[in-house]
């Protein structure tokens, strides 16, 4: 019997950041989302599972999700690839937003790579889609796979709530439309995995979210 797409979700560091190590374990495959904080705890529970963690992710440039970047790259005994989209490169080299919270960053490494919108990514046996999801920031993006019919979708959308836009580089209105266009397009049972709290589904944020489901649109 094949082993499925094995997701764990660690929270972490001063905002309670959802990071997520996503694995194959029937490759010995993994994946890093969002290391917002206890970086070497992290690596350490890739490791001790004897995976090989082949990349790092981030969906977005704030500072809680990646601020634990530097542990689990000192943790690691080989560095995997960075990936993050360009448009939040800037907002990267400005420690993600750091001080606006009171929080200064030890110093983090540039990305090895960029993600583009539609770009395929494989993990083991599966592959996600990279879909530019922008609004909260520039460069937000969501990881999707059709065959484990889930998306980690960083702050873009939450349980009954949608990604803030009150701070620097986004935009409300275009969130919504990274919403309309690149979380409500897919499949209705969709497992959502935030970056911030529990998670929900397409079908439920569709219909009851206050934000930007039918319920908002309700008299």
């Amino acid at each position: 019997m094949k082993e499925s797409l094995l997701v764990q979700r660690v929270v972490v560091g001063p905002l309670d950041t959802n990071a997520y190590i996503v694995a194959d374990p029937q490759e010995k495959a993994a994946i890093l989302v969002d290391p917002g904080g206890d970086g070497a705890r992290l690596a350490r529970m890739v490791m001790d599972r004897g995976w090989r963690l082949q990349g790092i992710w981030i969906t977005h440039a704030h500072f809680d999700h990646f601020a634990g970047l530097p542990e689990v790259l000192q943790a690691l005994p080989q560095r995997p690839p960075v990936l993050l989209h360009e448009n939040d490169l800037p907002l990267w080299q400005m420690d993600g937003g750091a001080g606006l919270f009171g929080f200064l960053l030890p110093e983090v490494p540039p990305p090895d790579g960029f993600l583009v919108h539609g770009q395929q990514l494989t993990l083991g046996r599966f592959t996600f889609e990279v879909r530019h999801a922008p609004g909260h920031s520039p460069g937000h993006v969501v990881f999707y796979c059709p065959q484990a019919r889930l998306a980690l979708c960083g702050d873009v959308i939450f349980y009954m709530g949608i990604g803030r836009t009150d701070l620097p580089l986004g935009d409300f209105a275009t969130l919504l439309r990274s919403i309309e266009t690149q979380i409500f397009t897919l499949p209705e049972d969709t497992r959502l995995l935030p970056g911030h709290g529990p998670e929900t589904t397409v079908l439920d944020e569709r219909r009851f979210n206050p934000f930007v489901g039918e319920a908002a649109q309700a008299p």
